[in-house]
């Protein structure tokens, strides 16, 4: 499992120092998550204690998503086996790294659905990974913060209960935001190596309406439309 490398952020490793001084980022640098770290804080239900197992899984999780979002390059991942590695939503095949980013990457991947497409309110078959962070920031100017509410096993194999929140603060598809707070939970399962340093597995199971519903909230009109750049912010 990952440590804190970096003084620079509390909750996730691998964003500095002499390990990442090729990596290939998104937008260019390491993404800065004091705004999330700020909502996270205050907003959290648990604090766990330092060194406890639920702290553990918590900044596993944070670094694995930080990752997953802002480096481009497979082998640039520290948390995960890129040979190895597999991705499941509610039951559905694992994937690949590479045939994720083929969904689109980034939210696409986590918010995949079976609806007929006419029912698609957020449709990650037209969504790109760009669009997708686009999307989601603005709507949440302040983050996307994650906790980790409850570990039910620890490694090699990882199941824990998580809440994500934020405040809808911006736009989202064309919806007024409502400056309400959003929130879901779900659960997933983190599979490490033999060697409990990478993992090669993870599951996540939760209800994509629980999210989306309160995006959609307010009231519909062309004004309320995002930019078409991308926002070089952070996501959870």
């Amino acid at each position: 499992m990952t440590s804190c490398d970096s003084a620079a952020d509390k909750y996730r490793s691998y964003l500095h120092g002499e390990g990442e001084r090729n990596t290939v980022w998104r937008f260019g640098s390491p993404p800065n998550y004091d705004d999330v770290n700020r909502l996270f804080e205050e907003g959290r239900t648990k604090i766990w204690p330092p060194g406890s197992l639920e702290e553990e899984v918590q900044n596993l999780v944070k670094t694995w998503e930080m990752e997953m979002f802002h480096k481009v390059r497979f082998n640039d991942n520290k948390t995960v086996d890129p040979e190895k590695y597999r991705f499941g939503l509610n039951g559905r095949k694992g994937v690949t790294l590479d045939e994720k980013r083929k969904l689109g990457g980034g939210y696409n991947s986590l918010l995949q659905t079976s609806l007929p497409e006419k029912f698609r309110c957020y449709n990650p078959a037209e969504e790109t990974a760009d669009s997708s962070h686009v999307a989601f920031t603005t709507a949440f100017p302040r983050g996307f913060a994650l906790e980790v509410v409850q570990v039910y096993s620890g490694p090699p194999v990882i199941v824990y209960k998580f809440r994500h929140w934020g405040y809808m603060e911006g736009p989202f598809k064309g919806h007024a935001p409502t400056g309400e707070m959003v929130e879901f939970y779900g659960m997933a399962i983190f599979e490490l190596d033999e060697e409990l340093k990478k993992i090669v597995k993870v599951e996540f199971f939760f209800d994509r309406g629980e999210l989306l519903g309160g995006l959609m909230k307010g009231a519909k009109s062309d004004n309320f439309l995002p930019p078409s750049c991308p926002l070089f912010k952070n996501t959870a």
